[in-house]
This record gives structure tokens, C-alpha cells and sequence, in this order.
């Protein structure tokens, strides 16, 4: 099995390229399944995950291909309408064929989802919404069986914002009867994404980015040929490299309209921005400041940066209080931290955070794609060496990150075994 082994202490300093966002990849991957044809998908990471929805495609009868960030993805011999357990377990994505499958073909078969092991994430919304568009849904041995004529459009209410649930209603109401009207829907720069991208093939979506959607379906889709965002995640997750290390890093391609929250919490900090014409110019302090963060919804602070976040204010000076409202187990990566001597109390959904003056380098093991992260973002800072273990749950969301931060002169080496 794989490691990463990070020796600390290093400022960041240089240029980094971020990569094509993961999330919003993944369901316009999916979203391919709506129209016969050949995609061109640019800026997709050669990632795990991009791989895993490519090996589904393929199951479905699509042909895949992925060389130099740019997917080809034909839909002309999409025939099956199965989603088998084996893929599915891996990624929790997988369940974004949903919607696909049933509006093309009026069927579907697709095991319930697996993936990272952060909380319960139930799709119940997501068969509710489908429901309601007239899709005849049962549970059997672990599989979701839907079927309908074609789904009629409906109005639905989501209880509580849900990215993949408005991915998945969205992309099954592109080709539904009539018009779709998706109340409290994620507003996440994903979810844009996805609907400019099915608009560019003749989609007619309204709304994306608020908390209303309007979709009024039409009766076929082109082949796409678009552009994926880049990630915001990695994004920030180089802010908070370059933040704890006392750096200075340009990365290119940033969005800092995507991670307005949490630039405000990293100058809170004492981390300085600047914008330049390829991108956003971070800074680091000579110490950071504590500052309290609490997970939302977009455009609240986001989940997925909560755990680099924590590292950061590990060597904060003052104490932080962090909140996690999204997620109930994404505290996993403390027990990690504390062994390279952070001090964190945890509350049920609450941690405490008290600034120490510097973390030691040591053997830990990462638990989900974020944590693992955080570990990375933590052992760049501390003194000594870190080996990172499991760091496949790494590579199912960040690109070379290895080589990009030794680029930026990072003493990091990926080790076999």
C-alpha cells in the first residue's frame, strides 16, 4: 500500500495549476447518459473516481477514454440500464446515473451507494423527487428499481439542500414532460456547472445557483463539448498549504468567487490574498491567528475544507472553536492530529482547538479523502518527518498533488509498499 512521506518545515513559495473539480466532473460524466453521441469533456482529473464513473459508462455500453485532461465519451450504444454493486461501493457518485438512465430510457437499476465513510448520506430525497415525477421506484436486495413512461415534470421540495439530489433531479427533468420546478436546491459552483453544461447541449435550466431551479424539459440533448470548473477544494486546500508553511504561492486558476467564505475565514487568520490575472496570490503569516468556522451549505463554509481548516488552527495561536453541521463522523482525522501534537477536545458536533506552537512529524493513517488532506496540509508544517498511510482515499480527489507541491518546494515522496 501506498504512502506519502512529507519532511516539514519548508515555506511554500512558486506557482501551482489547480485541476478540473472532481464534483463537477463526475455528474457532468453522468450526465452524458442524456444524449446519443460523442462528448468532449475538458479539464477532467485524472483521478480514481473519474476513472470509476468511466469504468460504469463503459458497463452501461458507452465507450470511454480519458489523455491530457480531456474525456471522450460516446452514448450512441447505451443500452444497459444497470448499475452493479462492484462499481457503485466505491463511490458514492455512481448513484448520479439515476436520473440519467430513467429519463433516457425510462428504467433503472442501481445499487445503493458507497464511498467515503463520513456520515450517513442517504438518497431518499433523491427517490422522493423521482416519485413525484411519476417514476415507479422499489428496494430490493440493495438495488433501487425505477421505472415510468417518462417522467412528467413536477414541483419538489428538497427538506434540506442536497448537491447530488439537485444533480440528480435535475439532469432527469431535462428530459421530462412539462417543467420542473426544484425548491431549497444546492447552490453550489458544481451544480452551475452542471446545468451550463446541459444547457450548452440545448438543456432549458433557469435558477441554477439559487435556491429555486426551473427546468423545462425538452425532447433530446447534443453531445457536450465543455470545460470543467476548477476545483475549488484543492483550491483552498493549496491556500491552506501555503498559510500554515508561511508562504507565498500563485495559484492559477482560482475562482475566488467559489470560496468566498472561506477567504474570509483565512484572513480572519492573518492569511493575505491577492488577485492576479492567472489567478489568486496567497500569503502566510509568520503565525496564524484562531478563528472559529462553522460548516453550512453553500456559500457557507464548506465542509470539505473543515478538516484543513482544524490543521491550520493547530498551530494558531489562541483557540478555535469548530462546528461540523454537515457531516456527523468528519472529525475522524483528530485522533491523527493529536499524534502529531495537536490539541483538539471534541463535543459531539464541536471541536476545540487549542494553538500549539508547532506539530512533530509522525506515523498516521488517513480516514476519507479530506482527512487524509488535512494530514498532508499539518505534516508540511511540522517538524521531523510524517508517513501518511491509505493515501489511496488521497487519490480519489487530488491530482499529482505530490509533484505539485514539491514544485513548490516541498520535501514530499510517494513510497511503494
Amino acid at each position: 500500500m501506498e504512502k506519502l512521506l512529507i519532511s516539514g518545515g519548508r515555506r511554500l513559495r512558486g506557482t501551482v495549476r489547480v485541476s478540473g473539480a472532481k464534483n463537477a466532473a463526475l455528474p457532468i460524466m453522468a450526465s452524458t447518459i442524456l444524449g446519443s453521441g460523442t462528448h468532449r469533456l475538458r479539464r477532467v482529473p485524472n483521478l480514481r473516481d473519474v476513472f470509476t464513473m468511466g469504468r460504469l459508462l463503459e458497463y452501461l455500453g458507452a465507450g470511454f477514454s480519458l489523455s491530457d485532461s480531456t474525456a471522450l465519451i460516446d452514448t450512441g450504444d447505451v443500452r444497459g440500464c444497470e448499475a452493479p454493486y462492484e462499481l457503485v461501493r466505491t463511490m458514492r457518485a455512481s448513484v448520479l446515473v439515476l436520473g440519467p438512465l430513467l429519463a433516457r430510457h425510462g428504467r433503472a437499476r442501481v445499487s445503493l451507494p458507497g464511498g467515503c465513510a463520513i456520515g450517513a448520506r442517504p438518497i431518499n430525497l433523491h427517490l422522493l423527487g423521482l416519485q413525484k415525477m411519476g417514476a415507479s421506484i422499489t428496494l430490493e436486495k440493495g438495488y433501487v428499481n425505477a421505472k415510468v413512461r417518462r417522467l412528467k415534470g413536477a414541483v419538489i421540495c428538497f427538506d434540506i439542500p442536497t448537491v447530488t439530489g439537485t444533480e440528480n433531479l435535475m439532469m432527469a427533468a431535462v428530459l421530462a414532460k412539462g417543467v420542473t420546478r426544484l425548491e431549497n436546491a444546492a447552490r453550489e459552483p458544481e451544480v452551475v456547472d452542471l446545468a451550463d453544461a446541459l444547457v450548452s447541449a440545448g438543456a432549458r435550466i433557469e435558477g441554477a445557483g439559487e435556491s429555486i431551479i426551473e427546468i423545462e424539459g425538452v425532447d433530446e440533448l447534443e453531445p457536450l463539448d465543455y470545460d470543467i470548473i476548477p476545483d475549488r477544494i484543492e483550491v483552498g486546500t493549496f491556500m491552506a498549504a501555503a498559510g500554515i508553511t508561511g508562504g507565498e504561492v500563485t495559484i492559477e486558476g482560482a475562482n475566488a468567487e467559489h470560496l468566498a467564505a472561506v477567504v474570509a475565514k483565512l484572513q480572519e487568520t492573518g492569511i493575505s490574498f491577492r488577485e492576479t490575472g492567472a489567478g489568486l496570490t496567497v500569503r502566510g503569516p509568520q503565525r496564524l491567528r484562531a478563528s472559529d468556522v462553522k460548516t453550512m451549505p453553500y456559500p457557507g463554509f464548506p465542509t470539505d475544507m473543515q478538516a484543513q481548516f482544524m490543521a491550520l488552527m493547530s498551530v494558531a495561536e489562541g483557540t478555535s472553536i469548530i462546528s461540523e453541521t454537515i457531516f456527523e463522523n468528519r472529525f475522524m482525522h483528530v485522533a491523527e492530529l493529536r499524534r502529531m501534537g495537536a490539541d483538539v477536545g471534541i463535543e459531539g458536533s464541536i471541536a476545540t482547538v487549542k494553538g500549539v506552537k508547532s506539530l512533530k512529524g509522525a506515523p498516521v493513517m488517513a480516514t476519507d479523502l479530506r482527512a487524509s488532506a488535512s494530514l498532508v496540509v499539518a505534516a508540511l508544517a511540522a517538524r521531523g518527518e510524517t508517513v501518511i498511510d491509505r493515501i489511496y482515499h488521497l487519490d480519489r480527489g487530488y491530482e499529482a498533488i505530490e509533484s505539485k507541491l514539491r514544485s513548490l518546494g516541498a520535501r514530499i515522496e510517494r513510497l511503494k509498499g
